[in-house]
């Protein structure tokens, strides 16, 4: 029988991207980032914050949450 993979965090950022909503990233120095998720890999993410581009890898990442949307 196939077991098969559930890969939550690829669920999560694949979602938000595709959703184009802001997130918040907290990074393990402390620092928080505020910005749309460009695209992901394995290793790392880009985040539009700041009026640029940043690459983070996910290593430095101690949250992500997507910002709350507006209630329709």
């Amino acid at each position: 029988m196939a077991k098969h993979n559930i890969n939550i965090q690829d669920g999560f950022l694949f979602q938000n991207l595709k959703e184009g909503h802001e997130m918040f990233i907290e990074l393990t120095t402390g620092r928080n980032l505020v910005g749309r998720l460009k695209r992901f890999d394995r290793f790392a993410l880009v985040l539009e914050a700041e009026d640029k581009e940043i690459l983070i890898y996910k290593h430095a990442i101690a949250t992500i949450a997507a910002a709350a949307r507006p209630e329709s």
